[in-house]
C-alpha cells in the first residue's frame, strides 16, 4: 500500500500523536509499505527525513509550542510528484485534516482518521477560550469524524464517548503499541547516581508534556505535599512545556524544591533509564485518550497511580498494577503515594509483575496488525463504491461535493456551539 499520513504535529515535538505517527509508520514500512507523512514544517525538523513533507507554517502559533499550517493551494500536489496514495490516515479534524479530505477526493481513495485528543481540552492554546469555543471543537471534530471512511479510538472509552456524541462511522480500537522490551531493562542506579538521587529514596515521576490540559498542578501540589510529609522521597519531572515554572513554584512553596528533578525531554537509553530509575509513576490527567506513558512505565516495571479517566483506566488495574483514583482528591491521592512508599517489598515486587505482564496486549506487533486490518477494510470498502468515470467534470464535481461538505461540517459545529440546545 502506499499511505499518506497528514498531522498538524509531529517530531521533533514529542506527544502521542508524533509518537503514534512514527512507531506505526516504521512498523508499516517495515512490513513492505510505503509511507509518506504530511507535516508543518519545524526549525528543529532533522535535514534528513525519509519520505517527509514539510508544509509551510506560523511557528509556536500563540506562544505554545504547536505549528499551524499556511494552507498554499496545489502545494502538496506539486509536491507529492509521483506518489499516488491508496489511502490517507488523518490525524488532526481540521488545517492539514481538511487538506487530508481534499486529497483523497482528488485521488478518490479512502481517508482514515484517528481520534488521538478531546480537542476541546486545548482550546486554552486559542486566543478566545470561551464554552462556546468548545462546543465548536467538540461538533467540529465529531461532523470531520463522519465525513472520513473508517475512524480508530485509541483507547474503549475514546470509542464509548464519541459514539454518544454522534460519531456514525465505523470505529476500530486501535492502541499505540510500544517496543515492549526495550522497556524492560534500564539502569537504575547509573540514572539516580548522575541526578544525585540516593539509592535508597523512594523516587516518584512523570514522564509527559507539561501542560495546564494534563491536570499538572493537582499533581504538583498532591506530590509536592508528599514531599513534604515524607524526607527520603524525590520527584522526577520528565518533559516539557508551559507549565514547568508553575511546578517548580509549587515545588518551591512547600520548602521540597531541592527534592524536584527537572529533566526535560529524554531519549532512548536516557528515558528508559528515568523509568527504571522510578518507584511509582504519578498520573492526572483527566484528557487521555491511551496514556501511552503508562503503558512504558508499565513495562518497566513502575505501578502507577492515577486518576480514574478515559484511556487511563484500560491501562491500569486498580491494586492490580496501580492504584485508580475514582476522583480529583489531593488527600486520596497523597495516601496512595504513601500506601507504595511503605509497602513491604515483596507487595512491591507483586505489583511490578503483574504491571509487565498487563502490557502484552500494547505491543508494537499486536496494534500494528489491528491498524492495518482497518486499512484493508476501508479500501474493500471504496473499492465497491469507487465510479469508473475519469473526466475533469468528474473531477470538478467531487472537489465542489467536497468543499461542500466542509463548509457544511464548519457551519453545523458554528450552530452547535451558539445554540447547545
Amino acid at each position: 500500500m502506499n499511505i499518506l499520513m497528514m498531522s498538524n504535529t509531529y517530531l521533533p515535538f514529542v506527544g502521542g500523536i508524533e509518537r503514534s505517527i512514527h512507531m506505526f509508520t516504521a512498523r508499516l514500512r517495515r512490513a513492505g509499505h510505503r509511507v509518506v507523512i504530511v507535516v508543518p514544517d519545524s526549525p528543529d525538523a532533522p535535514e534528513e527525513e525519509t519520505d517527509v513533507i514539510r508544509m509551510p507554517a506560523i511557528q509556536r502559533f500563540n506562544g505554545s509550542d504547536f505549528s499551524m499550517e499556511l494552507p498554499i493551494p496545489g502545494l502538496l500536489e506539486a509536491k507529492l510528484k509521483d506518489f499516488r496514495p491508496d489511502l490517507v490516515h488523518s490525524h488532526h479534524p481540521y488545517l492539514i485534516g481538511d487538506t487530508a479530505l481534499r486529497v483523497a477526493s482528488r485521488f478518490e481513495v479512502p481517508v482514515v482518521f484517528t481520534f488521538h485528543s478531546f480537542f476541546e481540552h486545548y482550546t486554552h492554546y486559542v486566543p478566545g477560550d470561551s464554552p462556546l469555543l468548545k462546543r465548536f471543537v467538540v461538533a467540529l471534530s465529531t461532523g470531520y469524524a463522519n465525513l472520513c471512511d473508517q475512524v480508530i479510538a485509541p483507547s474503549e472509552s475514546v470509542r464509548d464517548e464519541i459514539i454518544h456524541r454522534g460519531v456514525l462511522r465505523p470505529i476500530t480500537v486501535v492502541p499505540t503499541g510500544i517496543d515492549v522490551t526495550v522497556f524492560k531493562t534500564g539502569d537504575r542506579d547509573r540514572f539516580r547516581s548522575g541526578e544525585a538521587i540516593p539509592r535508597d529514596a523512594f523516587v516518584i515521576g512523570i514522564i509527559s508534556r507539561i501542560a495546564p490540559e494534563k491536570n499538572i498542578d493537582f499533581l504538583a501540589n498532591a506530590v509536592s505535599e508528599y514531599l513534604s510529609r515524607d524526607a527520603r522521597a524525590h520527584f522526577l519531572l520528565v518533559g516539557q512545556g508551559p507549565s514547568v515554572d508553575d511546578v517548580k513554584q509549587i515545588f518551591e512553596g512547600r520548602g521540597v524544591l531541592a527534592r524536584l528533578h527537572t529533566l526535560g525531554t529524554l531519549q532512548n537509553k536516557d528515558l528508559i533509564d528515568a523509568y527504571h530509575a522510578l518507584d511509582l509513576f504519578v498520573y492526572s490527567s483527566l484528557s487521555e485518550t491511551q496514556g501511552i506513558v503508562l503503558v512504558e512505565a508499565m513495562a518497566a516495571g513502575v505501578p502507577v497511580v492515577a486518576l480514574d479517566a478515559p484511556g487511563v483506566r484500560e491501562v491500569v488495574r486498580d491494586r492490580v498494577t496501580g492504584r485508580l483514583l475514582p476522583d480529583e482528591n489531593m488527600e486520596l491521592f497523597v495516601n496512595a503515594i504513601a500506601e507504595f512508599a511503605r509497602m513491604p517489598q515483596p507487595d512491591k515486587e507483586g505489583f511490578s509483575h503483574r504491571a509487565c505482564d498487563a502490557v502484552v496486549q500494547f505491543t508494537e506487533e499486536v496494534t500494528a496488525a489491528k491498524l492495518i486490518d482497518v486499512y484493508q477494510v476501508a479500501l474493500k470498502a471504496s473499492s465497491l463504491q469507487r465510479q469508473t468515470e475519469d473526466s475533469p467534470w468528474h473531477e470538478a464535481k467531487r472537489w465542489f461535493s467536497k468543499e461542500w461538505e466542509l463548509i457544511s461540517n464548519m457551519a453545523h459545529a458554528t450552530g452547535a456551539a451558539v445554540n447547545p440546545d
